[in-house]
């Protein structure tokens, strides 16, 4: 049987032989720990990995507290974040890849209006025709993060997205690479890609990945 360990290592040295090829720096991994124990996350821990991802407040809360211990831990929440759990999320989320609506910043803006440090935000888009899969449609990705610009406790790093599983991922990832192009023209800063999980994290490196949200390829199958 395959070991966390040895899953991790293959996959950070698949990654590193694809950025030589590119001749492009290293993304930042995000090992997604949902659905496993807060083990896994201590044996990833433990392994050198710091910035792990989440779906849902209601699992990623008890683990982040059980963790808390660890100052140089990193949670991305990468699911769909409801406005009523906003305030329980900005308990522990470092960084929040799910940007996608009008009501989730008027609920960000007014949770996060004393902070110290600026929330750091993706603006996640949607490939597809299917409104529940979340994100801001690619027409309105512009006006959204001139919205999202505008207030300083919210710091907008780019753009998240989840490829279809109807196409080829490239194409996709094509598309979101246009649409960064845009939006760094108008705000410079907004320049990371959150794109690339385990079925096509190769392919996303290929089109400017920053941030990978590998899960099962590192995880393995799920604990629960």
């Amino acid at each position: 049987m395959i070991s966390l360990a040895e899953r991790l290592a293959a996959t950070k040295a698949a990654i590193s032989d694809e950025c030589q090829r590119l001749q492009r720096e290293l993304p930042t991994l995000i090992v997604v720990t949902k659905n496993h124990p807060v083990a896994l996350a201590e044996e990833l821990y433990s392994l050198g990995e710091r910035n792990f991802g989440e779906n849902r407040v209601q699992e990623a809360e008890p683990k982040a507290s059980q963790l808390e211990n660890l100052n140089d831990l990193n949670w991305h929440l990468i699911g769909q974040l409801q406005t009523n759990k906003v305030k329980q999320a900005l308990t522990f989320t470092d960084v929040l890849h799910s940007l996608d609506r009008e009501s989730l910043l008027a609920e960000l803006v007014k949770r996060t209006s004393d902070r110290e440090n600026p929330l750091d935000v993706f603006i996640q888009i949607n490939l597809t025709d299917d409104p529940e899969r979340g994100g801001v449609e690619t027409s309105e990705l512009m006006d959204f993060a001139d919205k999202v610009a505008k207030f300083p406790s919210l710091n907008l790093l780019g753009i998240m997205a989840v490829a279809s599983l109807e196409t080829d991922a490239r194409r996709d990832f094509e598309v979101v690479a246009k649409l960064s192009e845009k939006l760094v023209a108008d705000h410079p800063s907004a320049n990371q890609l959150s794109i690339g999980m385990s079925g096509d994290y190769l392919e996303a490196l290929e089109f400017g990945a920053t941030h990978l949200r590998i899960g099962t390829a590192i995880t393995g199958n799920r604990q629960y």
